[in-house]
């Protein structure tokens, strides 16, 4: 049966909001988000660890299931629901033969060449991007647009397609009208403590939830 992704599909930072993941993920939920991806790239993997499992106490006690970004040892270690990998984390393969038959697995592409590898190996949904220009990542691949991204709508055929990178509330409509499943964000929802419910709400009423 084909996934199916919410059209919102948001992703915590430490860096940018200033608020740990469990409480990202607690003001996330208050917004309405329904599956959300913890993303850390400086905690050491105790306290990453630590701070995904009382995560997922706010997360369980929501139904809200949680993806974990790169770090296939953290989803295992706190049974999270998924893992997102990139082209230069674990390779798909391998970190499916460790997880759970159950755990999603999530894929990061960025060229149309990436896609039509990727279309082939065991994953539950395909993002690509960066479609706009963003400041989360600052080593980020070229940008690609919404055009290209009709093009990979059709390579991609059953899988979810998840649009990342610099979608905000002026393009998330655009976005989803060019193919994508799905549209992940980050500054554009916790970029500002005290408007991540705000945020959220806003970003689901322009995607028509």
């Amino acid at each position: 049966m084909r996934l199916t992704l919410p059209k919102i599909y948001p992703i915590t930072d430490r860096q940018l909001s200033g608020l740990s993941h469990a409480e990202q993920v607690r003001r996330l939920i208050d917004g309405g988000a329904t599956l959300i991806q913890l993303r850390e790239k400086h905690l050491s993997p105790i306290d990453f660890l630590r701070d995904v499992e009382t995560a997922s106490k706010v997360a369980g006690n929501n139904h809200v299931p949680l993806i974990i970004n790169d770090r296939v040892d953290i989803a295992m270690a706190s049974n999270a629901s998924g893992i997102h990998l990139g082209q230069a984390d674990m390779p798909v393969e391998a970190a499916r033969r460790l997880v759970r038959d159950d755990t999603l697995i999530g894929f990061s592409t960025h060229t149309q060449q990436q896609v039509e590898t990727a279309v082939r190996l065991p994953i539950d949904y395909i993002a690509f991007g960066p479609i706009f220009t963003t400041r989360t990542k600052l080593d980020h691949d070229p940008t690609v647009g919404p055009d290209q991204l009709r093009t990979i709508r059709n390579i991609a055929a059953d899988l979810p397609l998840v649009a990342i990178g610099g979608i905000s509330a002026a393009n998330v409509q655009t976005v989803l009208q060019a193919g994508a499943d799905s549209v992940a964000v980050i500054s554009s929802v916790v970029g500002e403590r005290s408007k991540i419910e705000q945020n959220m709400r806003r970003m689901l009423e322009l995607a028509g939830v």
